[in-house]
């Protein structure tokens, strides 16, 4: 049963952010809907598995239909074979991407929260995979499909759907709204003898939900209980950050989205498979950080945003500076809270995370960079007509393959796995995008039949081609998926690299990038030393570092004094 203590903080929480429209008596009654449903996934719904963090704690980031085959099989199925054979000994968590029914935005634009598109399979597939595996699920929160039952609903005022899209009159000032998008954000409509302006922060086809509305809040606490009954032990806050609207604000970031993360991880405390909130906020550093909360009772984890665009400039550009400077700020994580340390995702590289670290000079050289590399540049409203990059997107294979300083491509694989080995070795969980296992390359065909920029790094496998590119020991697959395995096979062995071991920055010049994590028993100590370079650099370590040994290769680093182009070195006592 729900303790005494959490219907307090379930009750206060409501309150605070309802108290101004709704009375008293109807806060009682969704207080005492949100107890009931809780009590009774704790008597009859499944425990599922729970997580319990180490240094063998790492993430696969995958879409359902990652892999196709000829036969028509339900593409969940397809996966969890591959998987199975091929990755179920390096990754404690899957990702699966959005696997609802959804009409755009590659599982973005979700129809219906309560079912698994047919194409992939169904909750049996999700339940089937979590007996041995951590899932992580999409709660796709603040927007949902204009081709769903909710705005079907919303438009004939049913339920459910009546009131559950946010529409504002023409006096809401919009002035200082925080855009993500180039799309226009209002869309007039008629409705119930009114003129009403839609909101729709991402496109048009994903109107934004409406959170004034307590139903709608109970109903995604309802949406988190039966994935947790279908075996999800990791909810994925997508976009969470714009949830709340307020006239003449930046409409981001707002107390009030703060405390429905609080009320969400109150929910999830309560629940007796204890599932966790991870909070999906692509934004300025500072604004990222508040997630975990005043007092650490908001996300369990957040997205390490800042990494990706930063260890990009720093290998493209063989300077440490900006990734150092970052580094050395970056807050130390505390038990029971994690950043997911990522480097390719099936968006874009955000920039808005490095606002504060790459000044404009800096960002217009990556552009010109990553453009020449075969990437393509999306873009957000600041003020009217003005505009600004919201992300690069390209895969991580044509990111790393030429630098201004090589132009040939020369060390590609070297930059792409010394990428890699920073990422998985940093404080955190780190996560390993499908396609960047691979070394997949921009899909150029899917962009040109979509026009879809974020499509570029979407790529569909058949599972037979993946097979037998895998079986062949030097197809660029094959080379690339055994030196990033090995990277987590080396992770999970040693109690340094555990996501809440110390780290701390060492200056070793712009060229290289060093970095010392320390077990939580401080019997490891283990030093990633990366060179950022296509040249040799030599480099000094006291004389105590000659017993000490590389990981990646196990010899010691008695007379070793210079690193090869792009060379990542793991030195563990």
């Amino acid at each position: 049963m729900l303790s005494q203590q959490s219907k307090k903080d379930i009750k206060r929480k409501l309150n605070f952010i309802y108290k101004s429209t709704k009375s008293k008596k109807e806060l009682k009654i969704y207080a005492d809907e949100i107890f009931q449903v809780i009590n009774k996934y704790n008597k009859l719904g499944k425990k599922g598995k729970k997580l319990k963090v180490s240094e063998k704690t790492s993430a696969l980031i995958c879409y359902g239909d990652s892999l196709l085959n000829s036969d028509k099989e339900k593409t969940i199925k397809i996966f969890r074979k591959f998987y199975k054979k091929n990755l179920d000994k390096f990754f404690e968590i899957i990702h699966f991407l959005p696997f609802y029914p959804s009409s755009s935005d590659s599982g973005f634009a979700v129809k219906d929260h309560y079912q698994v598109d047919k194409r992939l399979g169904d909750w049996s597939e999700i339940n089937k995979q979590s007996k041995n595996t951590n899932i992580m699920a999409d709660v796709v929160i603040n927007h949902s499909s204009s081709k769903g039952l909710w705005f079907k609903n919303f438009l004939a005022n049913k339920s459910p759907g009546k009131d559950y899209f946010l529409t504002v009159g023409k006096k809401f000032n919009i002035s200082k709204v925080i855009r993500p998008r180039e799309n226009k954000l209002l869309k007039r409509i008629s409705i119930f003898k009114e003129n009403n302006l839609l909101w729709r922060t991402f496109s048009d086809d994903q109107i934004d939900l409406n959170f004034k509305n307590p139903k709608v809040l109970l109903r995604f606490i309802k949406i988190i209980i039966n994935l947790a009954n279908n075996g999800v032990t990791i909810f994925r806050l997508d976009a969470i950050a714009y949830l709340w609207k307020k006239s003449g604000s930046n409409c981001v970031n707002l107390k009030e989205t703060h405390e429905i993360i609080r009320l969400f991880r109150i929910v999830c405390n309560s629940l007796k498979s204890k599932p966790i909130i991870i909070t999906e906020t692509n934004l300025p550093e500072k604004e990222n950080l508040s997630y975990f909360g005043r007092n650490n009772d908001e996300a369990h984890w957040i997205y390490n945003f800042s990494l990706p665009p930063l260890l990009v400039h720093s290998l493209l550009f063989e300077d440490s500076t900006y990734l150092n400077k970052w580094s050395k700020k970056l807050p130390y994580t505390k038990i029971g809270n994690n950043y997911l340390n990522f480097i390719a995702s099936h968006d874009g590289i955000g920039m808005r995370p490095v606002e504060g670290y790459l000044k404009k000079e800096k960002l217009s050289l990556l552009f010109k960079r990553l453009k020449k590399n075969g990437g393509q540049l999306s873009y957000r409203k600041v003020h009217g007509s003005l505009k600004k990059v919201y992300e690069a997107n390209i895969t991580l294979f044509n990111a790393f393959q030429k630098t201004d300083y090589d132009k040939k491509g020369k060390f590609f694989f070297e930059r792409y796995i010394s990428a890699h080995a920073i990422m998985i070795a940093f404080e955190g969980v780190p996560a390993i995008y499908f396609n960047s296992l691979f070394g997949t390359s921009n899909d150029e065909y899917k962009y040109i039949i979509s026009g879809n920029k974020r499509d570029l790094n979407r790529y569909k496998w058949n599972e037979k081609r993946l097979n037998n590119l895998l079986k062949n020991k030097r197809s660029k697959q094959s080379r690339f998926c055994k030196e990033i395995l090995n990277l987590i096979s080396i992770k999970t062995q040693n109690k340094a690299f555990h996501p809440n071991a110390k780290r701390e920055n060492l200056n070793m010049g712009r060229k290289i990038f060093c970095f010392k994590r320390t077990s939580l028993d401080k019997k490891q100590t283990i030093y990633n030393i990366t060179n950022l370079s296509s040249k040799y650099q030599k480099f000094k370590l006291n004389y105590k570092f000659s017993k000490y040994k590389n990981l990646l290769d196990k010899t010691s680093l008695s007379h070793k004094s210079e690193l090869k182009p792009f060379e990542t070195l793991w030195l563990s006592n």
